[in-house]
């Protein structure tokens, strides 16, 4: 890997962010020093979404919905709620976790931080699988908490899009994450994505602060440190904003204007491509 990075013409990784962290020796395990040098001919290009298969309209959804008639939204949350043996409850957000199960992705952060996302009215849908310590937490916060945290450990594509379209929610909080694609899924269901700024997160979501919610930016929540509190106060402000309901749709709104699809991306590496062509 190293000859290949020394003696290529040019370097892309997945976003522009996780181009600048593996520059640095947090992200760089070890070859931070040839990035650097190389730095001139590295690049991070963002992946892309299908928004053909990620689709709010998909009729296979309890009902379907889009960004001018988001009616549908609730019928899909009901409907999840119902399927994992949650309470019917409009109460508070719906927060989910389609991701492995593991440290690199923040879910002990997570399960340390289900006490404030339980006290602020939250509840919490679980689809993944990982580390056993951490499937035995998950399990265990659904056993102690039936009708507000269900967890299915293993993988389900159909599962997938149905909690896409049902949560309100999209927990992200990893630790490094060079793109990420959950986030991106999410925006286009107008499920909020709550994510640590890492890598493809950081360049994909916009913060909700309240001059970014006041000037109509905002697409989601993110957080800096790796931290327990960090994340459970980012949790708190999602349950706070879920109740302010014309602000929540707007951030939905603008979340599912977001073009993420491949246009952009497959410009921007084809610009690359011709870049090294012969003059």
């Amino acid at each position: 890997m190293k000859s290949g990075l020394i003696f290529s013409k040019k370097i892309t990784t997945v976003s522009p962010t996780y181009a600048r962290e593996i520059c640095t020796a947090e992200f760089g395990c070890g070859m931070e020093g040839v990035m650097r040098d190389r730095g001139r001919d590295l690049s991070g290009i963002l992946n892309g979404v299908d928004y053909e298969v990620w689709n709010p309209e998909d009729p296979t959804l309890a009902k379907p919905y889009n960004v001018d008639n988001l009616a549908g939204k609730a019928a899909c949350k009901q409907a999840l709620q119902a399927e994992m043996g949650l309470a019917q409850t409009n109460d508070g957000p719906l927060f989910a976790v389609v991701s492995r199960l593991t440290s690199q992705k923040g879910m002990d952060l997570l399960l340390a931080s289900l006490p404030e996302l339980l006290r602020e009215g939250g509840q919490l849908a679980v689809l993944g699988t990982g580390d056993g310590d951490l499937e035995a937490g998950f399990r265990y916060a659904a056993s102690a908490n039936p009708e507000r945290v269900a967890v299915h450990i293993g993988y389900s594509e159909p599962m997938s899009h149905r909690i896409m379209a049902g949560a309100d929610v999209l927990l992200v909080p990893s630790r490094f994450e060079p793109c990420g694609l959950t986030q991106l899924y999410a925006l286009r269901y107008g499920t909020l994505p709550l994510v640590r700024h890492v890598g493809g997160l950081a360049d994909t979501v916009v913060d909700a602060t309240p001059e970014n919610l006041r000037k109509d930016r905002a697409t989601g929540f993110v957080f800096a440190d790796a931290s327990r509190h960090a994340l459970g106060q980012r949790i708190c402000e999602a349950c706070a904003l879920y109740h302010d309901k014309a602000m929540w749709e707007q951030v939905q709104r603008r979340g599912m204007s977001q073009d993420f699809s491949w246009n952009d991306s497959a410009g921007n590496y084809e610009a690359l491509y011709r870049s090294l062509l012969p003059a």
